[in-house]
């Protein structure tokens, strides 16, 4: 008589056909395929963010203090799963990289609200005269805090080695992706920042149905093209979480690229988009609900 089989036998046996599981089981938990695990990570480090967020709504009024501890955990956030995005590209190549990017950018954009985890979001704010300098300076405050202390919750998982991709990544010596000169950095930084701004402006005035996935997809896109040059940051709050101190670039080169580069960009994107040219395509292109 033939031995029956399981349902739990035939679930393994299916997920070992597609690679899920099947991987060492001393180096991966589970046996499961490290980028099954690196997706936890993710969807880990975003449920804790959304279970915050609800915290801080219930708890926090309406109000500056509400904002900020909200832009706080955006910013923490972002690192975080940008740090385990690190892991993805290096192990999986920049495709993989992209597509989590562009899948959590959509995450990102449906559930931050009126948080940006950008410090140039505010620069842009005062410039326009919507958002005071002191309101401004703690917004960024908390963004560049948010990203800076991420890394310890960062490190404690990675620590954990539950796949044999984090191996050593713990304490292991950054490097900077800079492989261009400053000047030629901060322009594309800035470049790219002004591009993104200007689309997302567009497409959101617009009132495109499909909005968040093009943005999305524009800003993945760039990131893409920027990765083996400045690495594609075009947030200087990621940029100094993820890169502040690496070695292959000092300070100065740092803020330069990073900070004035994309901020710079950004700034240019408010007086590029009151272009008449650009307003027409806008104008021209709005969606109009029946």
């Amino acid at each position: 008589m033939a031995k029956s089989v399981s349902l739990s036998d035939q679930i393994y046996k299916y997920l070992k056909k597609y690679g899920i599981v099947g991987y060492n089981q001393k180096k991966n938990l589970g046996g499961v395929h490290p980028l099954v695990i690196s997706t936890l990570f993710l969807c880990f480090t975003s449920v804790l963010a959304s279970s915050g967020r609800r915290l801080v709504k219930t708890r926090v009024k309406h109000g500056l203090w509400r904002d900020v501890a909200l832009e706080f955990i955006a910013t923490a956030e972002l690192c975080a799963c940008c740090f385990e995005l690190i892991i993805v590209a290096d192990n999986y190549g920049v495709s993989t990289y992209a597509l989590f990017l562009f899948l959590l950018t959509i995450w990102w954009s449906l559930n931050w609200e009126n948080a940006t985890a950008c410090p140039y979001n505010a620069v842009e704010e005062v410039f326009m005269g919507s958002k005071g300098i002191i309101e401004a300076f703690m917004m960024i405050a908390a963004q560049v805090l948010g990203g800076v202390v991420i890394f310890s919750y960062v490190q404690m998982l990675w620590i954990m080695e539950l796949a044999e991709t984090h191996k050593g990544r713990a304490f292991e010596e950054c490097v900077a992706d800079l492989n261009v000169p400053m000047i030629t950095g901060a322009i594309i930084e800035g470049t790219a920042t002004c591009l993104c701004r200007i689309v997302s402006r567009g497409l959101n005035d617009m009132n495109l149905p499909l909005a968040t996935v093009l943005d999305a997809l524009f800003a993945t896109t760039l990131v893409v093209a920027a990765f083996n040059f400045s690495g594609g940051y075009f947030n200087p709050a990621l940029a100094t979480s993820l890169k502040l101190g690496c070695k292959g670039h000092n300070f100065t080169e740092h803020m330069v690229v990073y900070w004035l580069g994309a901020t710079v960009g950004s700034l240019m994107s408010v007086f590029l988009y009151r272009l008449p040219v650009i307003q027409r395509v806008v104008n021209k292109r709005k969606y109009k609900k029946t």
